[in-house]
């Protein structure tokens, strides 16, 4: 089998002009786990659709180039077969049940001391955690390493690289991508029994390294036990690290894992459900205004804007005039970025097209803003290169310009890209404010029109996806159902879940309609985790749910759990539950960056809270003080 590969190189290339002009950055973290010669099986996590492949072929490690599976029958054609492997495919004949004949291609490739790549969950989802990881990858190493025994095949054993491909916001553009590698698994612990005549040792052998394939993959990305805890944490992070890019890739996973094992806890604090509650709606309705915490973070909103307050007229336009003039100011670097911005505006349209139409599927709006986007920058750039080139009246010079400015364009583009876009958000994101905090109070929603926005949508069910697996694992205790405020279903509970399916296609109203309830939930989301980590503070003894990696990593204590789990071959596998104490992980969060004092003090623009008219809601003025964090 070749090792040129040519059109594998060509194709990397492409996905990695995609990936570069799509993400802000990729974090490659355990590179050392990635040996630099000899056969690997990589097992990599599959949350994002084509864009993983992209991602994986072209950052991958010493630049090795990664042989995927390809059903057998697509390589009938001398064609065929040659584009295929040319571009990095191995066959594998998925109707054959004698597994040497299954991964004859696989073990071909693995001989030569290649690296073979697949995705052993089967099939791109969007879950709040890993779902299911297959028998494959630990069938084909295992089958192998007996194939070598008894060929005598003499070269290096292979090794399976467990690879995580964790995104910031994997459907959002200019977010980020963390790709971690875990340790490697030899096959060692596993050929004795796997080599072994006894009936079902070689299944359960196998068996025993997927788990350990799923158990590295786990480690290496975020899980929660449900949708609301997965938002809730997501709204946490955002509140403490109010700058997107304030936490680093190398801590991101841990952090955001570290929150959901928070709330995962049961019992957390005695209002925990209200916290919760008030994190989620503050979540769900930047989503439906299309805002971030961000952005609202940054944006210059001083009292003297808020129409009820008694300033002074030519105060009044004085800050008027610097929000003018900060707004200006982001304008000044646009005859730098005009023409690329040109140039590339219409692949922002179709490629917001592509993204919905596929609303409903997260895993897959990323790759249409990709290729979409791809497509129409080929036509734009190959119709600007004739354009221009007709100016030189078609001379090799001509061409020569014509294709330097092409590639001047899109290079000024993704660098200029990150700061105007950042620019260009938050100076709509403080005029749409303006306008839905001075507009009418009858513009608002109103609050029973506004239920449906605080609930958190949740995507629907792959269909691909064995949920079999998951019933058996340990979940967080179901919250108390009682009619106190405190303690009332939280939005993803069953009594509300059916409701908000259906109001899931209901058209978003304009958002200055949600301005002040935006804003409001704001205020009401800080004061939650201001009262949640002063409760923390107050009882730094109190123990709290992590996992078992994080206790290993950071300190903790492991019990095992009361109830186990069985395979489908009737092995009981250990599940520990970890723990960590409140003053730890608080002490965790703060080393990290996280603004926890910063809770304290009042959210700029909280005048705009209320509405128009000053009514705002009853008692709203007390609720607003803030409660002192008692630093532990």
């Amino acid at each position: 089998m070749s090792d040129s590969k040519v059109i594998h190189r060509v194709i990397r290339k492409v996905a990695g002009w995609a990936v570069v002009a799509f993400f802000t950055e990729i974090r490659v973290i355990g590179e050392e786990n990635v040996p630099k010669n000899g056969p690997i099986i990589v097992t990599a996590t599959h949350h994002n659709m084509m864009l993983d492949p992209a991602i994986l072929s072209f950052a991958f490690p010493y630049r090795r180039i990664l042989h995927y599976w390809a059903k057998a029958s697509l390589f009938a054609g001398p064609v065929a077969k040659y584009i295929l492997t040319s571009a990095g495919n191995i066959p594998v004949d998925r109707k054959s049940k004698d597994r040497r004949k299954l991964f004859k291609g696989t073990f071909t490739a693995l001989s030569q001391g290649l690296a073979v790549a697949l995705f052993p969950e089967g099939t791109s989802y969007t879950e709040p955690r890993i779902m299911q990881v297959k028998d494959g990858a630990a069938w084909s190493a295992l089958e192998y390493t007996k194939w070598c025994t008894e060929e005598g095949h003499t070269g290096e054993p292979v090794t399976i690289c467990p690879v995580a491909i964790v995104y910031t916001n994997k459907s959002k553009y200019r977010s980020r991508v963390i790709m971690e590698f875990g340790p490697p698994i030899t096959m060692d612990p596993y050929k004795e029994q796997f080599f072994s005549g006894e009936e079902g040792a070689p299944r359960a052998a196998v068996k025993r390294l997927t788990a350990q394939i799923e158990q590295e993959l786990t480690e290496a990305t975020i899980n929660a036990p449900d949708w609301d805890t997965l938002y809730a944490a997501r709204m946490t992070r955002d509140l403490l690290w109010p700058e997107e890019s304030s936490i680093s890739l190398d801590e991101f996973i841990p952090i955001s894992q570290t929150l959901v094992d928070l709330f995962s806890t049961p019992d957390l604090v005695p209002n925990f459900n209200a916290i919760k509650r008030h994190l989620l709606a503050y979540y769900s309705l930047l989503q439906s205004s299309n805002l971030t915490n961000s952005v609202l973070s940054s944006l210059p909103l001083p009292s003297s804007l808020d129409p009820q307050r008694p300033t002074p007229l030519p105060s009044r336009l004085l800050t008027l005039f610097v929000l003018l003039f900060s707004s200006l100011s982001s304008l000044i670097r646009l005859p730098f970025f005009i023409l690329p911005l040109v140039i590339h505006f219409p692949a922002y349209l179709i490629a917001r097209y592509g993204a919905k139409l596929v609303e409903d599927e997260e895993e897959t709006q990323a790759q249409n803003k990709v290729v979409f986007g791809l497509m129409l920058l080929f036509i734009v750039y190959t119709a600007s290169f004739f354009f221009i080139w007709s100016f030189f009246m078609y001379t090799p010079i001509g061409a020569l310009i014509a294709g330097a400015f092409i590639v001047l364009s899109a290079n000024s583009h993704n660098k200029l890209v990150n700061d105007n876009y950042q620019h260009a958000k938050r100076l709509v994101a403080a005029w749409r404010i303006l306008v839905g905090v001075w507009a009418p109070k009858h513009w608002d929603l109103s609050l029973p029109a506004l239920a449906q926005y605080t609930t958190p949508k949740s995507p629907p069910e792959n269909p691909w996806v064995d949920r079999s697996r998951v019933k058996s694992r340990s979940a967080t205790p179901a919250p108390d159902s009682s009619p106190s405020s405190d303690n009332a279903p939280l939005p993803n509970s069953p009594s509300t879940t059916e409701k908000s399916k259906k109001k899931q296609k209901q058209k978003r109203p304009p958002s200055r309609r949600l301005i002040r309830h935006v804003l409001r939930a704001r205020l009401e989301a800080a004061k939650a985790l201001v009262s949640l980590f002063e409760q923390l503070g107050r009882s730094p003894d109190k123990q709290v749910r992590a996992s078992a990696h994080l206790v290993r990593a950071f300190g903790g204590q492991l019990d095992p759990v009361d109830t186990t789990k069985l395979t489908d071959e009737g092995l009981v596998s250990d599940e520990l539950a970890g723990w960590r104490s409140a003053r730890e992980v608080v002490s965790f969060l703060r080393k990290r960056g996280a603004k926890i004092g910063g809770l304290e003090t009042r959210v700029e623009g909280d005048w705009a809270a209320v509405s128009s008219e000053g009514e705002g809601m009853e008692g709203e003025s007390e609720e607003l003080v803030w409660v002192p964090f008692e630093s532990k």
